[in-house]
């Protein structure tokens, strides 16, 4: 069991898509928090609804293979030009415990699929690694406490 008097370090944690491992450099949008969105209803202008919006998780990593199975999906999704049907999957981003690997907390999102992809900056004038970003939505993500 991870030892729960020490705070677990940020950067050991896993992400998991179909089955298969991914390595992440970072992961952000973990939250939760309620806004909203005014949408007026259709044919009757004196209704306005509030519907909750969320935050869309992002993921940054070291350009990676194109062989991939995330790398696909994510292909298929963004440059499909909608002739085919969005297909979602399910998300795991696991923290681990740095003692013993064993998992201190996970967050498991819904019905998420792809919505940007980017790449860092290309400069002449830096060896940094090229980032690429995947930013995915989801409808609604899990907290599971180990």
């Amino acid at each position: 069991m991870a030892n729960q008097k020490i705070p677990p370090v940020g950067f050991y944690f896993t992400l998991s898509f179909n089955g298969e491992e991914y390595g992440f450099q970072e992961v952000s949008g973990i939250s939760s928090q309620m806004e909203t969105n005014e949408i007026a209803q259709g044919g009757e202008n004196r209704f306005v609804h509030q519907l909750p919006t969320i935050q869309n998780l992002v993921l940054k990593r070291g350009m990676a293979s194109q062989n991939s199975a995330l790398h696909r999906w994510c292909q298929e999704t963004l440059e499909g030009n909608m002739s085919n049907p969005i297909k979602t999957h399910t998300i795991l981003v696991q923290l681990l415990d740095t003692g013993s690997g064993v998992i201190f907390k996970s967050w498991q999102f819904y019905n998420a699929y792809p919505v940007k992809w980017s790449v860092s900056p290309l400069l002449s004038n830096t060896n940094e690694v090229v980032i690429e970003t995947l930013e995915m939505v989801y409808s609604y993500f899990q907290v599971k406490h180990i």
